[in-house]
């Protein structure tokens, strides 16, 4: 059987559905999803093969201003992830004006040569269809898209239509990852992740952008003749007044986002996971380069 590959990138501004879309084509939740900004920090990649396709989806950060010098780190993120593959997906919403990060996409799209495929999310929140015209005519006066799907990840509505859009980029090449492969992440990135996800949903807006994970410790043992993963993790935040809202009274906060968090590891590992978790401060990281590598974006 003559195997094929192709490898597609997934972006957009911050907010537009990338990560959902990604855990939706691969089948199983590989990248965190909230409904806040720039939940996406880095690269991640999704690995769905069928049959004798392999697909190695890109899930980006959304493009935007960069306020910090972690934004910095997130933009180039996007830039070097459409410069090296088959397709782009440029996921919009239905509505509103082109934004300045969309019109960067396209240009990048113009400057390298990919081809794209536009979709439109969200498609269920629309009270008439139509609505979604405008937004679309803008779009393709601004460059040629292979194709215009519009889509609802949430309903899950189109995307076998993406799907058979994105059979024709595949070329004959060998498969990249095993075929049972889901995501190239580590374990210990995808722990860490699913943490700053739980820190995410219980937290107000300023405080988790402003917070980052690191797993410290990841070892199985057998506890009477069950296996259990011992995780120690620690939550660095910016500020002391953050760190004392993370613990929550009693403790009680950061109780909550461990438990949430040990939960849904034990379903992703199917193993029982005995997590502890530390909050810690680092003044000012996302600013401070030896931090950012220290916490992993390189």
């Amino acid at each position: 059987m003559q195997t094929k590959s192709a490898f597609v990138a997934i972006v957009g501004r911050p907010n537009v559905g990338k990560s959902s879309l990604l855990n939706c084509l691969v089948g199983e939740k590989v990248a965190i999803v909230t409904d806040k900004p720039q939940t996406t920090r880095t690269r991640i990649t999704g690995v769905l093969t069928d049959k004798e396709t392999q697909y190695v989806f890109i899930d980006t950060p959304g493009l935007h201003k960069p306020k910090t010098r972690l934004s910095d780190y997130m933009n180039r993120q996007v830039n070097e992830s459409v410069a090296d593959v088959d397709v782009a997906l440029l996921l919009t919403e239905p509505v509103g004006e082109i934004t300045n990060a969309e019109k960067e996409l396209v240009k990048s799209f113009q400057n390298t040569g990919i081809p794209a495929l536009l979709l439109v999310n969200k498609i269920d929140l629309l009270e008439q269809k139509e609505e979604m015209l405008t937004k679309i005519a803008a779009f393709s006066q601004l460059f040629q898209f292979d194709a215009v799907i519009p889509i609802s990840v949430l309903q899950r509505d189109g995307v076998d239509i993406v799907m058979q859009e994105l059979a024709r980029y595949a070329e004959e090449a060998p498969h990249f990852f095993p075929d049972d492969t889901l995501t190239d992440q580590p374990e210990r990135v995808i722990a860490a992740e699913i943490i700053r996800e739980k820190l995410l949903l219980h937290m107000r807006d300023e405080i988790p952008h402003g917070t980052a994970v690191t797993i410290e410790r990841m070892k199985e043992r057998t506890d009477s003749g069950k296996e259990i993963i011992d995780l120690e993790a620690v939550i660095y935040c910016e500020r002391d007044n953050h760190k004392g809202m993370i613990i929550g009274k009693g403790g009680a906060m950061l109780k909550k986002i461990a438990t949430d968090a040990r939960l849904e590891l034990e379903d992703f590992l199917e193993i029982k996971v005995n997590l502890q978790c530390w909050v810690k401060v680092k003044e000012d990281w996302r600013n401070r380069e030896g931090y950012i590598r220290n916490f992993g974006f390189q």
